[in-house]
């Protein structure tokens, strides 16, 4: 696409070329204009080692949007003095890839090379992405994909073992603040913002460049006196909407999140990402069911009472609705964050399973058995069994695994709140149990 609007040919009615955005015209020339991303273009980064070697190789561009996936890949073709093409892959199909191909074909044989640039690769399907391997292989195309989705599960093998997947980070508020000012040199102007007010602009980016210029190309269009506060910004302009898809990447980054925070005993991260997930438009009843689990796994019998802590803040959700329900359950995110955290059950129960299939169908040993009818009696069934009510301490310190089988040890309790008393019951056991047995 020409840079350029041509109005001789398009618009006869028209003299002069329609007006480009300013995120056009500010599109960098080359690569060391394109701000931020140091950790994929730097001269030790991948990209500046591939081309200060002169191979470049097929790519993945992952990353958030606006960020510079195109701007990238359109300067890699002209730093490598590749044909560029670009197509996305939520207009083009089978055909339009036949056609891709052979044009690069002809180009191949008459000695000039493709740079293949397709947006939001994820969106072709298994059989369309096997299409591109034998091109990439022979050399037709140099395939540079981008994606907003995790490549591990929305592409084939076949295609990541071929190319290098190269994370892009949205940017940050420095990064933006530079944008701004290329910006403003740009206009010939000063944004009509006060420092608060500039710094609020940025956020509201949300670290998505394309965004941020959008953002100024209105605010330079206002008729303002003076500059306008944060006040004044936010009655002008809409707080652009989270990056959030309860789907996809976000979702499962932001609840891990979460949950490491409740683990990690720090409440105000929790609560930062409880309401993160809430504002990106999470089901609170997800949130609920997250949060029971955190209870019975991370702090399980170090505090007992958070599962039912939990389940009432569910509870409470379900008979308030939104929003006043929301606070039961941020409620709980306190209390499971700071509550002492043991995941001695979990690992129990994970060692139980284990042995368990190993030991298979191992019958218990008879002496606990019951033995309802003479038959079972004659063959041993509750022979020997030691009624514990009957025992000292009322404790018989027998043996209940099956016989061929070594005593497990499943259960040790931490020395951190509940389960310190735990741990003395279980010691206390193990020390009657050896007693008993010698």
């Amino acid at each position: 696409m020409a840079d350029l609007f041509d109005s001789s040919t398009d618009r006869p009615d028209q003299g002069r070329a329609a007006p480009r955005p300013l995120a056009d015209r500010l599109r960098p020339q080359s690569l060391s204009d394109v701000i931020g991303q140091e950790q994929v273009l730097g001269p030790e980064a991948p990209l500046g080692t591939m081309l200060a070697a002169g191979s470049l190789g097929s790519l993945i561009f992952w990353g958030p949007p606006g960020v510079g996936k195109t701007t990238i890949a359109r300067l890699l073709a002209r730093e490598t003095d590749l044909h560029f093409v670009q197509i996305s892959a939520i207009f083009s199909g089978v055909p339009e890839l036949r056609k891709v191909f052979e044009a690069a074909k002809h180009r191949r044989a008459n000695g000039q090379g493709t740079l293949l640039f397709v947006d939001e690769i994820h969106r072709f399907n298994k059989a369309q992405q096997d299409g591109f391997l034998p091109y990439m292989e022979d050399g037709t195309i140099l395939l540079v994909g981008a994606t907003t989705e995790n490549p591990s599960f929305e592409l084939n093998a076949a295609v990541l073992s071929r190319s290098q997947v190269l994370v892009l980070t949205r940017l940050t508020l420095a990064d933006l603040e530079r944008l701004v000012q290329r910006a403003e040199q740009d206009l010939s102007r000063a944004l009509p913002l006060t420092g608060e007010a500039r710094e609020a602009l940025l956020e509201m980016a949300d670290g998505d460049g394309r965004a941020l210029l959008n953002l100024v190309e209105q605010v330079t269009a206002w008729k303002v006196d003076g500059k306008l506060d944060v006040e004044g910004l936010s009655s002008r302009l809409m707080k652009r909407a989270v990056v959030y898809d309860k789907s996809g990447d976000e979702h499962y980054n932001l609840i891990s999140a979460l949950h490491k925070s409740v683990r990690g005993s720090d409440p105000d991260a929790a609560l930062y990402w409880f309401t993160r997930m809430l504002n990106g438009g999470e089901d609170p009843r997800f949130l609920a069911r997250r949060l029971t689990r955190m209870a019975v796994e991370d702090i399980g019998l170090g505090d007992p009472q958070a599962q039912r802590v939990c389940l009432d803040a569910w509870e409470t959700y379900e008979r308030l609705g939104s929003p006043e329900g929301e606070l039961a359950l941020s409620q709980a995110v306190i209390y499971l964050a700071l509550a002492p955290k043991s995941n001695a059950n979990y690992v129990a129960y994970k060692a139980a399973v284990k042995a368990a299939k190993k030991t298979g169908s191992a019958p218990p040993p008879k002496h606990i058995l019951n033995a309802p009818t003479q038959l079972m009696e004659d063959q041993g069934y509750g022979d020997g069994y030691a009624y514990d009510h009957d025992a000292p301490d009322g404790f018989s310190g027998q043996n209940y695994f099956p016989d061929d089988m070594k005593r497990g040890v499943y259960y040790i309790p931490v020395e951190r709140g509940f389960e310190r008393e735990l741990k003395k019951r279980v010691d206390y056991f193990a020390k009657l149990r050896a007693k008993r047995q010698s």
